[in-house]
C-alpha cells in the first residue's frame, strides 16, 4: 500500500507543474504543448495536472498569474507602473510581453480561470488604490486604481493584436512617458467636487 502523499510533496509536485508548464508554453505555445509533456517534464503522472489545476487551460492561466504577480512583487510599490509598463512594452515576443492577456482569453466558463482574473484584479487593485494619494476616500482609490488597470489591460491586448499600430511603433520609452504621466495624474490629482 502507498502513503498518501505528504504536502511537502504536493508543493513540489505542484511548482515542477507550474515550472514544466511556465517553460513549454514558452518554447511551443498553448496550442502546441500537451499535457502529457508537461507531466514529463515536470517527472509525474498527467493525472496529477488535473488534480492539482483541474485543466490544461487552469494552469495556463496560473501560469500567466504567476508571471504577473511576480511582476507586482518585484520591487518597491512607487514602481509599479513602470515595471508593468515595462513588461508589457519591452517583453519582445515572449511571454512577458502579453501579462494579462492570457488570463482574460482564458475559457470563461472555466472557474479557476475565472479564480484567477478575480485574484489579478484584486492584487493589482489594491497596490494601484494605495498610490491613489489624490483619493476623496476609499471607493475613489479603488475607481482610480481600476481604471489605471483597465489601461493597462487595455495596452496589454493591443499589443500583440497590433503590432504595426502606433503603439507598437512608437519607441516604449515614449509610450511609458505618456502613460505615466496620465496614470500620476489620475492617481495623484486631488479629488473632483461635487
Amino acid at each position: 500500500m502507498t502513503a498518501a502523499p505528504s504536502a511537502r510533496s504536493g508543493d513540489s509536485t505542484r511548482s515542477a507543474l507550474l515550472a514544466a508548464a511556465a517553460d513549454l508554453f514558452t518554447e511551443h505555445g498553448y496550442d502546441r504543448t500537451s499535457v502529457r509533456a508537461i507531466a514529463d517534464r515536470a517527472g509525474v503522472n498527467q493525472a496529477l495536472l488535473f488534480r492539482y489545476f483541474g485543466s490544461k487551460d487552469a494552469l495556463f492561466a496560473r501560469v500567466a498569474a504567476e508571471r504577473a504577480l511576480a511582476v507586482l512583487h518585484d520591487g518597491p510599490p512607487e514602481e509599479l507602473l513602470t515595471r508593468l509598463l515595462r513588461s508589457i512594452l519591452d517583453g519582445g515576443d515572449g511571454p512577458e510581453r502579453d501579462l494579462f492577456g492570457p488570463v482574460v482569453r482564458s475559457a470563461g466558463t472555466s472557474e479557476a480561470a475565472a479564480a484567477v482574473r478575480v485574484e489579478l484584479a484584486g492584487a493589482f487593485t489594491e497596490a494601484f488604490a494605495a498610490q491613489a494619494a489624490g483619493a476623496a476616500d476609499r471607493a475613489d482609490a479603488e475607481l482610480r486604481a481600476e481604471l489605471v488597470l483597465t489601461w493597462l489591460l487595455g495596452l496589454s491586448l493591443v499589443q500583440p493584436l497590433l503590432p504595426g499600430g502606433a503603439v507598437g511603433r512608437a519607441d516604449p520609452d515614449t509610450v511609458l512617458e505618456h502613460v505615466t504621466r496620465a496614470a500620476r495624474t489620475l492617481l495623484e490629482a486631488p479629488g473632483l467636487s461635487r
